[in-house]
């Protein structure tokens, strides 16, 4: 392996690329906080300085303007469910921390990454399923899935990066548990 594909190359690159799947984990999950805001910003935009879009796109408009009026609703008169919205930016927040644990060791944890692997990758069935039982448009489940297809690719990167590094480290399925104890001599004083 020469240097420029040397483990501490690869390491800085594996970081660089959990850095920015942390980032947007945390933009997920902060951006989930103010949606009554947001929708009203959407959905202005869309009927001024965005208005092509909305021309282009009619049931994109037609679908942030009910979104919008639900949320105001709620907000106005059950504000309580939209608490269920500041748990799922605490849960991504959460997640974002966990993925710490790779950036300090990957070898170690990449059980963090086949983690998020699998959860992107349950993001598909969840909108299949979920998406109509809540009368949630087709084509934003679409949309909702694509956050599971383009989360998923960094992860894939970073879990074929980590199995390069723990071979360059000639670590492979032999590494032992770190709290494993040492192995006793046998027979000896």
């Amino acid at each position: 392996m020469n240097e420029a594909n040397g483990p501490v190359a690869l390491l800085r690159r594996i970081r660089v690329w959990l850095v920015f799947f942390i980032v947007c984990l945390v933009l997920s999950g902060l951006t989930a906080f103010p949606l009554v805001t947001e929708l009203h910003l959407l959905e202005d935009a869309l009927t001024s300085w965005a208005a092509p879009l909305g021309d282009l796109f009619p049931g994109l408009l037609e679908w942030i303007a009910r979104v919008r009026a639900g949320l105001d609703v709620a907000d106005a008169q059950y504000p309580f469910l939209l608490y269920g919205t500041d748990w799922l930016a605490f849960a991504h927040l959460v997640i974002a921390v966990a993925f710490y644990g790779p950036y300090r060791d990957p070898v170690r944890n990449i059980w963090v990454i086949e983690f998020g692997m699998i959860a992107c990758v349950g993001i598909v069935p969840l909108a299949l399923i979920c998406g109509p039982i809540r009368d949630i448009p087709f084509w934003w489940s679409v949309i909702d899935m694509s956050f599971g297809v383009f989360g998923i690719v960094p992860l894939l990167v970073v879990r074929r990066m980590i199995k390069r590094l723990e071979a360059a480290q000639g670590l492979g399925n032999a590494q032992a548990p770190v709290d494993a104890p040492a192995p006793q001599a046998v027979g000896g004083p």
